[in-house]
């Protein structure tokens, strides 16, 4: 390795920094009914974001100063880590239920997501494994097949809390490092025509996905069960207009639309900032994903390419998959907007894989 640059990505750390303050006050003023009504305080939520939001910058600054290829070494120990994890969350009476899914470790309301951890543990995993063994990928019995292996029985322990939507994300994630490191088309296009007919068993396998798939294709045939959230999404996007009802002054935020601090967090930022809001808010994650791309094609080494690509393609997978449901294009999965949406698990493991990102750009040879 040469020489590490003095500084890492500043563009980018400005973006991460701005998206970061923006989704702050989007929490707030999303969720200060909700937090009134259930908690007789109108900061609660903002409390709690504000406190993962900074304990998660601090890792990210430590970890941005702690050269990348150290975590090949503790790659396969970190994966075990959160394997157990994930055996742990499923015992009852351990793993905290919420919203129907079992994915939740702690105690009370501070608690960790096993599942989003994994992501990254996953990540780092394939990005040393796949750069270790580039010249196996092109083989499906050498290379392929004990790749996706691994990668899909972490999706089943995903989906026995159940919890799809990080599922479906971490396997995206996967399926773009492996086929940017050089595996055949004709491969994934066999496994994606597979792909398809386990997730439709997915999908009938449980009556409430298959509600979800309907109210997607038609909310207004089931506006107050499978179709609520879609239509109060809509109904919050469409008053925004170009300029919005202004900062705090949305009405969906008022017990039409469930947490509007999470998942439909977008939802009431285009109600309040309108479409300029909106149209900020996506210009700066396409900058994000044009630099951690950058940072991707100038790594000095390919397990910082595949790490860097890993780490953008989960952000960038996340944010179409959110803002595709908000916007009535996907079925509700129960995916966070990255740095925006209410969350301790999902902002902290986002902050500190921007912060690996970070590191690699500290390498880069553009």
């Amino acid at each position: 390795m040469t020489k590490q640059k003095q500084a890492p990505d500043y563009f980018l750390l400005f973006i991460i920094l701005a998206l970061l303050t923006i989704g702050m006050v989007m929490v707030y003023s999303a969720s200060e009914a909700w937090a009134s009504y259930r908690f007789d305080d109108s900061f609660f939520f903002a409390k709690r974001q504000l406190f993962f939001a900074v304990v998660g910058v601090i890792f990210m600054f430590v970890i941005m100063n702690i050269d990348y290829w150290n975590w090949k070494s503790l790659s396969k120990i970190m994966l075990i880590i959160c394997f157990v994890l994930l055996v742990i969350v499923l015992v009852p009476g351990v793993g905290l239920v919420r919203g129907g899914a079992r994915s939740w470790l702690g105690v009370g309301a501070f608690s960790i997501q096993p599942s989003e951890f994994m992501k990254m543990a996953m990540i780092i995993f394939l990005a040393k494994y796949l750069s270790m063994n580039q010249k196996n990928i092109t083989s499906f019995k050498k290379g392929l097949l004990p790749t996706l292996s691994l990668v899909m029985v972490a999706f089943a322990m995903i989906m026995l809390q159940p919890d799809l939507g990080t599922g479906a994300v971490m396997v995206a994630t996967c399926i773009v490092m492996i086929f940017v490191s050089g595996a055949r088309t004709k491969h994934f296009v066999m496994l994606g025509f597979i792909g398809v007919l386990g997730f439709v068993g997915l999908i009938i396998s449980a009556p409430y996905r298959i509600k979800r798939i309907t109210s997607f294709l038609d909310p207004w045939s089931d506006p107050l069960g499978a179709g609520f959230q879609i239509i109060q999404s809509l109904y919050a996007i469409g008053p925004g207009g170009l300029m919005g009802m202004g900062l705090g002054e949305s009405r969906q935020k008022y017990f039409y639309l469930p947490e509007p601090q999470t998942d439909f967090i977008f939802a009431i930022l285009a109600e309040e900032l309108g479409f300029i809001g909106g149209l900020i808010v996506l210009v700066l994650f396409g900058l994000l994903f044009w630099r951690g791309i950058r940072i991707a094609l100038g790594a000095q080494d390919l397990f910082g390419s595949l790490l860097s690509v890993g780490i953008i393609s989960m952000v960038a997978i996340q944010v179409m998959i959110n803002i595709g449901v908000v916007i009535g294009l996907f079925p509700v999965t129960g995916i966070t907007l990255p740095l925006l949406s209410y969350g301790g698990s999902s902002l902290t493991l986002m902050l500190l894989s921007l912060g690996v990102l970070l590191n690699i750009s500290r390498h880069s040879r553009i």
